[in-house]
């Protein structure tokens, strides 16, 4: 047991130095690629500075500035102004009130060389870079509970840090947040903590509109419960499993939606009850609303149309008239290039489906529920990428694909469904460890056991070595093709998107 929570340990410490490594490489690569490439004149959200540069402004924006481009510039504006906009509504509030939080608090010593701005591009990098940790933590975590596998568990921690989604988990973006909480809750939902993993997946809610689909692991997995119980011949289990479908469920699910509903309440009373006039509002600010006809709360004009609708959701709206989101709306030719980007996602998407429901078509066809499929000599369920566990997450995975590709700008699926679902890298991790196990077997690298792990800085060096990603890097040229096509988009994307993003040319 103590070997086992050793190597644990040990494998926690490698994924959280290679994500902390991979991060500070990233932020080096993206001042320099900021500094070395010209801007892009795009045509996106740019407010005008409120407060006049300080002594450490320029140093801040040259280094991080690349942080703060496209949705990130929403996402600053609104922890600086507030929600001034009504555009500004389809982005939710918790990673704007953490950003404020940290800028007016932790970074307050820095106010007098700073402006508020500054120190919210440099709480960016604070907030940004902690969250990706844990989060890479609480994704290793789950995979071990759901996979049950130390070596792909691993691999899947490992990989996570070279996410495609890269620079949108290090720019001011909410999707390291939500990932956080996301694989943080789904986590503690698989160890039984209900409650506690309520509360994150309601708080991922309000980070991400999407968290609202993450109500529907709850559903599943306390309806198969339940399933369970009901076929066992003891009353009082029957009976509590019944009283935790109907009472306890409910409650539940409705902390993972509340945020969203009162989210959309705040909305209705901005706009359909406004109590403020355009002269509260800065002149500047005020100016740049009308010439780009953002609309703003004004108790002397009429009230929006969509206040008027049975079921008046702002986020929708949004949606649909600044966004022009939509089933099929973005299948145009001219959005083939848009396509493209979001290939290889799409991809590898299907290619985990396809996999998981050809190991296990029967069980895929009842849905999860009811016996799970047996394998091997000793009867019992595979514990790596086909276990049962893993279909309610196969399940997740594929009604994400579908929304993303027919209902959504079709470019940003990539770190829609990266910083949502971890089959993305348990199917990486799949195929790099069978990579991994090949090379073994020829004798092409060496599993290296540590007898004697110490926390300091003489064995720092022993977490690279038993970084498994990295030696199959090392080996490329022995590494199959499909090993091949993986690291090279993870990678690829991992440095092309710090290139782009961060200039304003446009990425997924």
């Amino acid at each position: 047991m103590q070997s086992s929570d050793k190597y644990s340990n040990l494998d926690k410490w490698i994924i959280v130095h290679f994500a902390l490594f991979t991060r500070l490489l990233s932020l080096i690569l993206q001042a320099v690629l900021n500094a070395a490439i010209p801007d892009h004149e795009a045509d996106a959200f740019s407010p005008p500075r409120a407060e006049k540069p300080l002594l450490l402004d320029y140093s801040v924006d040259l280094l991080f500035g690349g942080l703060g481009h496209w949705d990130a510039e929403h996402f600053l504006f609104i922890a600086e102004q507030g929600y001034l906009f009504e555009h500004n509504f389809a982005f939710f509030p918790l990673f704007p009130f953490i950003l404020r939080s940290v800028a007016a608090n932790l970074l307050w010593p820095l106010s007098p060389v700073l402006t508020v701005r500054g120190r919210l591009l440099l709480a960016v990098t604070v907030t940004n870079s902690t969250f990706f940790v844990l989060s890479a933590l609480a994704l290793h975590g789950l995979s071990t509970v759901v996979l049950q596998d130390r070596k792909l568990a691993l691999i899947t921690g490992l990989i996570y840090s070279l996410t495609p989604a890269n620079v949108f988990m290090l720019a001011g973006y909410s999707e390291t947040l939500f990932a956080a909480l996301t694989f943080g809750g789904l986590w503690l939902l698989e160890k039984g903590f209900t409650i506690r993993a309520c509360l994150l997946l309601g708080l991922a809610t309000g980070a991400r509109a999407n968290g609202l689909i993450n109500a529907g692991f709850l559903l599943y997995l306390t309806l198969q419960w339940g399933l369970a119980q009901a076929w066992r011949p003891r009353y009082l289990q029957c009976t509590w499993a019944a009283i935790k479908f109907l009472f306890i469920l409910p409650f539940c699910i409705a902390i993972i939606v509340l945020p969203f509903c009162l989210f959309q309440f705040y909305g209705y009373y901005t706009f359909c009850i406004p109590s403020v006039t355009e002269e509260h509002i800065s002149p500047v600010l005020l100016k740049l609303a009308k010439v780009k006809g953002y609309r703003v709360p004004n108790a002397a004009a009429p009230i929006p149309g969509w206040c008027l609708k049975p079921v008046p959701v702002l986020y929708s709206y949004i949606q649909d008239v600044y966004w022009d989101v939509g089933f099929l709306r973005y299948f145009q030719l001219k959005q083939l290039p848009n396509f493209l980007l979001a290939l290889p996602i799409a991809t590898l998407s299907v290619t985990a489906v396809y996999m998981y429901i050809r190991a296990n078509p029967y069980f895929c066809l009842r849905l999860g529920l009811g016996e799970s499929p047996k394998k091997g000599k000793e009867g019992k369920p595979p514990t790596d990428f086909y276990s049962p566990k893993v279909f309610v997450y196969i399940a997740h995975l594929f009604i994400l694909l579908l929304f993303g590709t027919f209902c959504m700008h079709v470019q940003v699926l990539t770190r829609f469904l990266a910083s949502s679902s971890p089959v993305v890298y348990w199917i990486s991790a799949h195929f790099l460890s069978s990579e991994y196990s090949l090379l073994e077997k020829k004798n092409v690298i060496h599993e290296q056991q540590l007898e004697d792990y110490r926390y300091n800085f003489i064995h720092f060096f022993r977490l690279y070595n038993n970084n498994l990603v990295i030696k199959l890097l090392m080996h490329w040229r022995t590494c199959s093709f499909s090993t091949r096509c993986i690291l090279g988009y993870f990678i690829s994307y991992w440095l092309i998107g710090l290139a782009l993003h961060c200039n304003f040319l446009p990425w997924t």
